[in-house]
């Protein structure tokens, strides 16, 4: 942990547009097989949010675009916000060869509502988002401000369980706290889409357990359509994950859940 510099969204942001490059050109980000027609999401929001034809849909923290034009592909009137520049761009830049119409804003999340007008029937974030954020409070509102009456929010992501542990020596160490207000500081070289890259990640990061998720939704009035905890996960991207029969990766006592999925709705 570490409080060395105060400005943590610059940091971030500074890491994420150094990792563009990288997971645009990664096996784990499949470019050439997203770029052919597949689609990047999985099967938890794609069987939570069913059809999304001719649904507005706002992604936050949509990193470049994938999961947001692979919804756009499905009908969906799409807006992707990511704090990261060369994010945006390149995002940008695949709506416009895919010819898909899709809105991209370079902004941080928190702000959303600053750059962003509309309201949608669908606000979605998935996989290792809400770690970023210091305070869910303000996220939580700006997902109800953005919200059309009946609109659902929904949120697939890395159990808190997981962020518990520190994994830059290689291995599961159980380190944070399950809901540690003081920020985490990590230093490490590559990048969970590709660990042999050259890049140094610098992260600021918060841990929040499912109480704080949730209670920052229902405190604007939103309801919850449902919680669902998971043991496995759709990406190798945790030390000694192994494949079950089902493609998904799990750990090898399966003694913690992995993922969480949460929906709420807004009257």
């Amino acid at each position: 942990m570490s409080d060395a510099n105060p400005d943590y969204f610059k940091v971030n942001r500074d890491t994420w547009n150094q990792k563009v490059a990288i997971h645009a050109k990664s096996d784990f980000y499949n470019m050439d097989g997203f770029l052919a027609g597949e689609t990047s999401l999985n099967q938890y929001e794609l069987q939570a949010l069913g059809d999304v034809n001719g649904k507005s849909l706002l992604h936050l923290q949509c990193h470049f675009g994938q999961d947001t034009l692979s919804f756009s592909r499905m009908g969906a009137r799409c807006t992707g916000v990511d704090l990261s520049d060369d994010g945006i761009a390149l995002a940008q830049k695949l709506a416009k060869d895919l010819q898909l119409d899709a809105t991209f804003v370079r902004c941080n999340v928190l702000e959303t509502s600053t750059h962003v007008k509309e309201q949608f029937d669908i606000v979605f974030t998935s996989y290792g988002t809400i770690g970023w954020l210091p305070d869910l409070k303000p996220w939580g509102k700006m997902i109800a401000e953005r919200l059309v009456s009946g609109g659902v929010f929904y949120i697939v992501d890395f159990h808190p369980l997981v962020w518990m542990f520190d994994y830059t020596s290689g291995k599961a160490v159980l380190r944070y706290g399950y809901n540690q207000k003081e920020v985490i500081y990590e230093e490490h070289e590559g990048t969970y889409a590709d660990n042999d890259s050259s890049i140094v990640s610098k992260e600021y990061g918060w841990n929040h357990g499912l109480a704080d998720v949730i209670s920052a939704l229902t405190e604007q009035g939103l309801i919850v359509e449902f919680l669902r905890e998971h043991d496995e996960s759709p990406y190798d991207v945790l030390p000694d994950l192994i494949e079950n029969e089902n493609g998904l990766y799990v750990t090898k006592d399966r003694l913690y859940p992995l993922l969480f999925e949460l929906k709420v709705r807004k009257p």
